[in-house]
């Protein structure tokens, strides 16, 4: 593995750096997350048209621009530092490659070309307890079901004119403002019968949307709700899905993991710079051996997160499916980063008005959607048959 960046991807991590750095400041950050989107159109614009960012891992035939795992994590790399709020989660990591695996011929020949321009968004509705039990992250998904209607899941019923959904998916990444769901549902009249995942366009009928009240407000979530809604089957036949949702676990964790490494890392820049010009008994408390101490503990974490996140990254084109790994210990990163930036930051990192807050919640909702980081280690260690006990005949 060459851990140098190519000048492409450095060129990559340096025009993000500086557009968010003019477009998603303190003022900016906090009115997109108070409009009703969630997000600042004019910034996604900006993202998917100028830079290209949300088509940037998918095929040129596409309209994508044809790299790598890597040039994404880096790309959200930097997106993670600015906790910049935007569909590039939901559509370019949870729900494109969904479409390219999956979609048929002319569903992606329809939908890919507009997701990487950036004039379509989409969210993936997975009804359940958890999404990362839908993507394998914390346990095998064979055990998933996608719900059966009232009991807040989504069940799919064929008619003469296609198929009808009803039911109910919560904490939908997106899920409120999205042009497109794609959503996981049954398509049989029992609790153990097929999962499959259907496409439902934004003005569908009986199709309604509600912004709810998350933790991280920089992930905006929507509870998305289906009575009799007309769908479309994602490709041909309704096979089941589970295995590409499995699959889809690896990538998505990778990402992740680069996110939270960004946000680690801009959480501990922003840390050091305030701990130089706060003064306590003349002196600023930067110079104290136990803050170096404490700042060192953090910088040692965030870097061997980045190590894993870039490994994890580089590893999906082998298939290793480390992702996993890499997300637990860049929150784990992320989380102390943050817990130290409140805490050094005083009476001020604990008001509503500065920012250090955000990057704790940012870790602890990630978490709560992607993990725990036990959870995640519990399940990357089963997959590997680390505790697999041999029987020895007595």
């Amino acid at each position: 593995m060459d851990t140098r960046l190519t000048a492409e991807q450095d060129e990559i991590r340096r025009t993000l750096r500086e557009l968010l750095r003019r477009r998603c400041g303190h003022e900016e950050l906090r009115s997109a997350v108070d409009s009703p989107a969630g997000h600042d159109p004019l910034l996604w614009s900006a993202l998917a048209g100028r830079l290209g960012l949300v088509g940037l891992a998918l095929p040129e035939r596409y309209g994508g621009v044809g790299c790598s795992m890597t040039e994404l994590a880096l790309g959200c790399e930097e997106t993670g530092r600015a906790l910049a709020p935007s569909p590039l989660l939901a559509t370019s990591v949870l729900t494109a490659p969904l479409i390219l695996a999956l979609g048929t011929r002319d569903q992606r020949a329809d939908l890919l070309p507009r997701l990487a321009a950036g004039h379509l968004t989409a969210a993936l509705a997975v009804p359940g307890p958890a999404l990362a039990t839908a993507l394998a992250l914390t346990g095998p998904n064979t055990g998933y079901r996608a719900g059966g209607g009232r009991a807040g899941g989504v069940q799919a019923r064929r008619t003469a004119d296609g198929w009808t959904l009803y039911g109910q998916a919560d904490q939908v990444l997106d899920g409120h403002s999205a042009r497109l769901l794609l959503v996981a549902a049954h398509t049989g009249g029992f609790a153990r019968s097929r999962t499959c995942l259907f496409l439902v366009a934004e003005d569908a009928v009986g199709l309604t949307r509600t912004r709810q009240t998350a933790l991280d407000a920089t992930r905006p979530q929507g509870r998305v709700q289906l009575r009799h809604t007309p769908a479309e089957l994602l490709g041909e036949d309704d096979t089941d899905v589970r295995p590409a949702l499995a699959a889809l676990g690896d990538p998505v964790a990778t990402v992740l993991a680069a996110e939270a490494v960004g946000a680690a890392d801009r959480a501990l820049e922003r840390t050091v710079e305030y701990v130089g010009q706060r003064e306590q008994f003349g002196r600023p408390i930067g110079s104290f051996q136990a803050v170096k101490h404490r700042l060192a503990d953090v910088y040692v974490g965030v870097q061997a997160a980045r190590s894993a996140a870039y490994y994890a990254a580089w590893a999906t084109t082998r298939g290793d499916g480390v992702g996993a790994l890499a997300l637990a210990q860049a929150l784990e990163a992320l989380r102390a980063a943050a817990a130290e930036g409140i805490q050094l930051h005083g009476g001020i990192g604990f008001t509503w008005e500065h920012d250090a807050h955000l990057y704790f919640k940012r870790a602890a909702g990630d978490a709560l959607l992607f993990g725990p980081a036990h959870r995640l280690r519990d399940r990357a260690a089963e997959a590997a048959g680390l505790f697999a006990r041999d029987e020895v005949a007595v």
